[in-house]
């Protein structure tokens, strides 16, 4: 198998690949990474369905990137009303889907919540997709695999089961940020854990430091904060190509319930400043399993698995 890297792009690791008959649901196809995923699928004749809050504008962003015949669903992630209403549409189809790409996300946000009254980020980035990817896993083919999109943010906080909302503590948006990409990574291991007797298995991973729409809460006071100017940047294409390779290149067995950066699953670390690496606390089992209970209660949806 080829050796790619943080310098690797999408192209690189798709080569000249022949994805016809591969069905890929990608969430947040309407900027950035998620267009660039899509566009780098879809080109190689994957038939790609995008699900976004904005329609027109990801058709829009999607044809100007190149990228070819992608189907577009309306959610948002922000209500599970919109969420379920999605996937009830979507089961309808009764399309099976190979590789399930849960992208979308927010970062650093002021203060707020879903609809639903949960804290913003970790209603969006977490519970949102906990629903959504939940949901659609009797439509996950043999051997189908589900990407989750952490961040290397995560470091900034574990979750906090006890308070996930942040109702009796400070709020503070990178740890907000940081507690919902811990959770996207617990959910991917807890996820593998429980599916991986069916073949199909499920990763996180941290695409890179890259600047696009994420970035649009930051001022110069949280840029600061969040330590990222010491991380070098990557374009659209490198940072994507970790979904891709995690999802179409890499054996299901190494990636599978790992946090895999820069094209590798990383090393598990106890400190914040190592890198490339992922805090123990995203990779204890036994936190991911509460954390699946928790997100049960607090979405009002069980799933058995």
């Amino acid at each position: 198998m080829p050796t790619f890297d943080a310098q690797s792009t999408t192209d690189d690791i798709l080569g000249d690949a022949d994805l016809r008959g591969t069905r890929v649901l990608i969430t947040g196809t309407s900027a950035g990474l998620g267009v660039e995923t899509a566009r780098s699928l879809s080109v190689r004749g994957a038939q790609v369905t995008g699900v976004v809050r904005d329609v027109e504008k990801a058709r829009a962003n999607l044809e100007e990137a190149g990228a070819q015949g992608v189907e577009l669903f309306e959610a948002d992630l922000a209500s599970l009303a919109s969420v379920r209403e999605f996937t009830d549409a979507f089961q309808a189809t009764g399309e099976e889907i190979d590789v399930l790409i849960a992208n979308a996300g927010i970062m650093a946000c002021p203060q707020a919540t879903t609809e639903d009254g949960f804290e913003l980020q970790f209603g969006t980035n977490h519970l949102g997709h906990f629903v959504l990817v939940n949901r659609l896993v009797p439509q996950l083919a043999a051997d189908g695999r589900v990407v989750i999109l952490s961040s290397a943010a995560h470091r900034h906080s574990d979750v906090n089961l006890d308070d996930p909302n942040f109702e009796h503590t400070p709020y503070e948006e990178w740890k907000a940020y940081g507690r919902s990409k811990t959770a996207n990574a617990l959910f991917a291991l807890e996820l593998d854990r429980r599916l991986q007797d069916r073949s199909i298995r499920a990763t996180s991973v941290h695409p890179g430091v890259i600047e696009t729409e994420l970035m649009r809460h930051l001022t110069p006071e949280t840029s600061k904060r969040s330590g990222a100017r010491k991380m070098q940047r990557k374009t659209v294409g490198q940072g994507a190509a970790t979904t891709i390779w995690a999802g179409f290149a890499a054996d299901a067995d190494d990636v599978g319930g790992k946090y895999a950066e820069d094209c590798a699953v990383s090393p598990v670390t106890d400190d914040p400043r190592e890198r490339p690496g992922v805090m123990r606390y995203a990779t204890d089992p036994e936190s991911a399993q509460e954390l699946w209970s928790l997100s049960e209660e607090m979405v009002g949806e069980t799933f058995k698995l």
